[in-house]
C-alpha cells in the first residue's frame, strides 16, 4: 500500500481535476430503490469517522490514524461479495474513487463532522463536509448527517436545524436523507456519551423523522439495542443499523445484528470499525459474515 498511497498522492499533486473527472465518469450502481425492490437489504462499510477526530478502536487511540491502513481494510472490504457501497466523508471517499473502487457501489457522503470527539462544542455539529448540492454533482446516493439531541446543551437547536435544511435539500434532489440520531449526554465539558436504551431510541427516532419539510427520502441510521422490534415499530421509515463500536463477543454482536435484520424496517447493515478492524484481524472474514446475514436472509 505505499507505493499506492504515494501514487495518489502524487496524482492528487499533479491533476487535482482528476477528482471532478472521475465522479462524472464513474459508474453507478443500482439505484437504492431498486436494490430493495426485491427485499434484498444493504451492507455499507462506514469510513467517516476520522474526519471527526474519532481515531480510537478498541482502546487504541490512534488506530486510525494511517490512512495507508485504512485504505488497505477498506479495499479488501470493498472487494468482497455483498457489500453494496460505502459511507464517508469526501476525503476517503475521493481515495477509494481514484483507486477504482466505487464502481456500481451505493455511496453516501457525510454532512456534518464539526462536532469533533471530546471538544467542548461537540454538540453543535457544523456541517463542515459535503452539501446537498456536492452530493447530487458527484451523483451520490445521498447524505448522512449525525444528530445528537441534549436537552442540556444548546448547540443541539444549531444541530437539529441544520440537519433539518439538510433532509429538505436532499429531498428536493430525490436524494436520500440518512439520519443518524441519538439521545446524548454530557458528563464533562469534553465528554459525551449516547443513550442507547430503548426508550432514548425510540425518542430520538421520532423527533429525526419530523426534520425537515418532508420525509419521502428520509432513512434512519440506529444503533442495535435491546428489544428491536418495539424500537423499529416506532418508524415506518427504511432504517439502516449501526454496527458500533467493536467490542464485547464478536459472535454475540453478529448474532444481534441477525436478530434485528428480521424486524421489516429494517433495510440493512452499515458497519465500519467492527468490520474494518475485527478483532482477530482478518477483514475479509468479518465483513463475509456481515454480507451473510444481509444477503442470506
Amino acid at each position: 500500500m505505499g507505493d499506492l498511497a504515494a501514487r495518489l498522492s502524487a496524482a492528487r499533486r499533479t491533476d487535482p481535476a482528476a477528482v471532478a473527472a472521475g465522479w462524472r465518469t464513474r459508474s453507478r450502481g443500482p439505484s437504492l430503490q431498486q436494490r430493495q425492490s426485491d427485499g434484498r437489504g444493504l451492507l455499507l462499510i462506514a469510513a467517516d469517522h476520522p474526519a471527526r477526530g474519532a481515531l480510537g478502536v478498541r482502546g487504541e487511540p490512534l488506530a486510525m490514524a494511517s490512512r495507508t491502513d485504512l485504505l488497505a481494510r477498506l479495499t479488501t472490504a470493498l472487494t468482497r461479495p455483498g457489500v453494496d457501497g460505502v459511507l464517508a466523508g469526501p476525503d476517503v471517499l475521493d481515495d477509494l474513487l481514484l483507486l477504482g473502487l466505487l464502481d456500481g457501489m451505493t455511496v453516501f457522503g457525510t454532512m456534518n463532522r464539526g462536532g469533533l470527539q471530546g471538544a467542548t462544542f461537540e454538540l453543535d455539529d457544523r456541517f463542515t463536509a459535503m452539501d446537498a448540492q456536492a452530493i447530487a454533482d458527484a451523483g451520490l446516493d445521498g447524505g448522512k448527517m449525525l444528530t445528537r439531541i441534549c436537552f442540556d446543551d444548546p448547540g443541539t437547536a444549531a444541530t437539529l436545524e441544520a440537519s433539518g435544511r439538510a433532509v429538505s435539500e436532499l429531498a428536493a434532489r430525490g436524494l436520500v436523507a440518512l439520519v443518524e440520531p441519538f439521545i446524548t449526554e454530557r458528563g464533562a465539558p469534553d465528554r459525551v456519551h449516547n443513550r442507547l436504551d430503548p426508550d432514548s431510541v425510540i425518542l430520538s427516532m421520532q423527533i429525526a423523522s419530523g426534520l425537515g419539510a418532508t420525509s419521502a427520502y428520509t432513512w434512519l441510521k440506529l444503533p442495535v439495542v435491546d428489544d428491536m422490534p418495539r424500537v423499529l415499530d416506532a418508524t415506518t421509515l427504511p432504517t439502516l443499523l449501526l454496527g458500533g463500536d467493536p467490542t464485547g463477543d464478536p459472535a454475540e454482536t453478529y448474532a444481534s445484528w441477525g436478530r434485528a435484520l428480521d424486524v421489516p424496517q429494517a433495510a440493512g447493515l452499515v458497519v465500519g470499525r467492527a468490520l474494518l478492524y475485527p478483532e482477530d484481524g482478518d477483514v475479509a472474514r468479518a465483513v463475509d459474515v456481515a454480507a451473510d446475514l444481509v444477503h442470506g436472509r
